[in-house]
């Protein structure tokens, strides 16, 4: 069975080739049926990995096996969050190429298949990575993943808006690659060694006194270029500039898994490389990645209560989501990992599901402007309704796969940090009620426009024209994935299997039971009532949204500069260093 992993990359990588070179010759609707062909077939493939992943599986590609303990072959893991987010990626993937099924107007004329070939690409360039055991490789992987979501992002070439924020996406995420490429050559330079887990020996045999210098250094630059990919305060403003432009399927996989990916490397690159004597001290990690994530996670939220453009306010709630990740897996305990597994799991659903029905509105009428969309949708009552549940499952609203991943990662983090993933979750899900009050109830009066504020209102649809009757598929994916949302936290033993699964790679098979609890059930509620007192104090009392002084130098440092940005990246640097530089001057 450990034969066929590198097929989840080889099998979109294949049909993504196969429609670059006959896409030309054949009707549109073909092409698609060959994307969803292939993205199905990956994803039943990493289904079916995913279910015998038990014991862990490991396979050097194309046969060169180590000789003598060394090997120069591409190492591929087969563990369960590899093969999760694996299963994760490809069936985004499939429900994105599903959703833009005969609608979206597809650029440049002529080349049929384009955007499906790419969408594969980015599908084997996410797996490629989630199952990388090798430094390198996975940072091949993240390169090609970064190229491919930033011609994605760019793909509507005849807008200026699109080219400018595919550009910032480009320049930032190349900036944070290109740090982790010097992170890895100092680890390889230190050990001699690109696989994750000889790299952790390798820094243990040397570094029996604790860390020094280089390997901080490493670890900084290494845990930089992941944090970009996550979209971490200060390394996250190229996400709303990237969110605001990108076609609608691609945003639902920028924030439904590319973020989550980000996350998921940092987890996977500390606690295999630098977990050990060696490495970097646990209480170093818990202060970045804790103080990191709190900022992340209040920034986002702020930034998201006071967007009107719906496609960055969605943006940016996954920058705080992104922080409230973060948090959890910095407390480096079995519980914080598996309710981030199933808070990843459940946000990816509901995300993805929220970014489809603004899809919905910016092709029916043209605009994701919130003032300008005052009223207009009251006739699409099924978006109504799903734009209404995803609120409730970014809320943590039990029985939600994003209430019991929040739950059981409240339960872990504990004290005064509950209260941040309280307020985030109350305050990004109360934005987003507050956008279904008024846009598709009509509710409240229509807000003044402030300073500073992109609307969201000159938009321009992903179709030939403005739709009078929304496809079946753009209602229909949206639902689904709702559904499997809210499955992730019905499903009985769901949680214990992704917990087991989580825990045998991570936490040395710790034992531990994932399950509902009264303290976890009433923190989910009460982030709920606070977010639903929030949406109904905005809609009665427009003011509240209306961004207080305070606020206005913070909406300003999302400047559209990539200078501006490029300087936040190294300032995120530094700070992380100085985070995690108690531990080399005390050893």
């Amino acid at each position: 069975m450990h034969h066929l992993i590198p097929l989840l990359v080889a099998v979109p990588l294949l049909g993504a080739a196969l429609l670059v070179a006959t896409g030309r010759f054949l009707p549109r609707i073909a092409a698609e049926i060959t994307g969803v062909v292939v993205s199905g077939g990956t994803a039943a493939l990493a289904v079916v990995l995913l279910l015998n992943s038990e014991p862990p599986m490991v396979e050097w590609v194309g046969g060169w096996l180590p000789v003598g303990g060394e090997s120069v072959g591409i190492l591929v893991v087969g563990d369960g969050p590899a093969l999760g987010m694996a299963t994760l990626v490809s069936l985004l993937t499939l429900s994105a190429l599903a959703y833009s099924w005969r609608y979206f107007d597809e650029p440049p004329t002529g080349h049929t298949g384009a955007f499906t070939a790419l969408m594969l690409v980015f599908q084997g360039a996410m797996c490629g990575f989630a199952i990388a055991g090798d430094l390198f490789n996975a940072f091949v992987f993240f390169e090609l993943m970064s190229v491919v979501a930033y011609a994605l992002t760019g793909y509507r070439i005849d807008e200026a808006k699109a080219v400018q924020g595919a550009l910032t996406f480009g320049v930032v995420n190349s900036l944070g690659a290109y740090a982790m490429l010097m992170g890895i050559a100092l680890l390889y330079a230190r050990t001699g060694e690109l696989a994750m887990t000889k790299i952790g020996r390798g820094l243990d045999a040397t570094g029996h006194s604790g860390p020094d210098a280089l390997v901080l250094a490493s670890f900084v630059l290494v845990l930089t270029g992941l944090l970009v990919k996550a979209a971490a305060v200060p390394f996250h403003f190229w996400l709303p500039d990237a969110h605001a432009v990108a076609p609608t399927p691609v945003c639902m996989l920028l924030s439904g898994v590319m973020v989550e990916l980000g996350a998921y490397g940092v987890w996977r690159v500390y606690g295999t490389v630098f977990a050990g004597p060696g490495g970097i001290p646990a209480a170093d990690l818990t202060r970045a990645l804790v103080t990191l994530g709190t900022l992340t996670a209040a920034v986002g939220a702020v930034m998201c209560w006071y967007q009107r453009h719906i496609k960055r306010l969605l943006a940016y709630s996954t920058v705080a989501h992104t922080g409230l990740f973060l948090v959890g897996l910095g407390v480096l305990t079995p519980e914080g990992d598996d309710g981030v597994a199933l808070y990843i799991i459940g946000h990816a659903g509901v995300k993805a599901a929220l970014f489809a029905c603004a899809g919905v509105l910016l092709d029916r009428f043209g605009s994701v402007d919130e003032h300008a969309l005052h009223g207009r949708a009251r006739r699409l009552r099924a978006t109504a309704v799903m734009f209404a549940v995803g609120a409730l499952g970014l809320a943590g609203l039990p029985p939600f796969g994003t209430a019991l991943g929040k739950a059981v990662t409240e339960e872990a983090v504990g004290g005064p940090l509950t209260v941040v993933f309280v307020a985030a979750s109350a305050i990004t899900a109360g934005a987003v009620l507050r956008v279904t009050a008024r846009v598709f109830l009509g509710l409240g009066p229509r807000p003044e426009d402030a300073e500073y504020e992109t609307s969201g209102s000159d938009e321009e649809p992903e179709t030939s024209g403005l739709l009078s009757r929304i496809p079946d598929t753009m209602t229909t994916v949206p639902a689904v994935l709702l559904a499997a949302a809210l499955a992730v936290g019905v499903v009985p033993g769901f949680g214990d299997v992704v917990a087991a699964s989580v825990n045998e790679a991570g936490s040395g098979g710790a034992h531990v039971s994932v399950h509902w609890t009264l303290h976890g059930v009433l923190l989910g509620v009460a982030s709920t009532v606070l977010a639903v007192a929030l949406a109904g104090l905005a809609v009665t009392r427009p003011a509240w949204v209306s961004a207080p002084g305070w606020a206005a130098p913070l909406r300003r440092l999302q400047s559209g500069h990539v200078g501006d940005y490029v300087a936040w990246l190294l300032m995120g640097a530094t700070v992380l260093g100085a985070l995690a530089l108690p531990g080399v001057l005390g050893s």
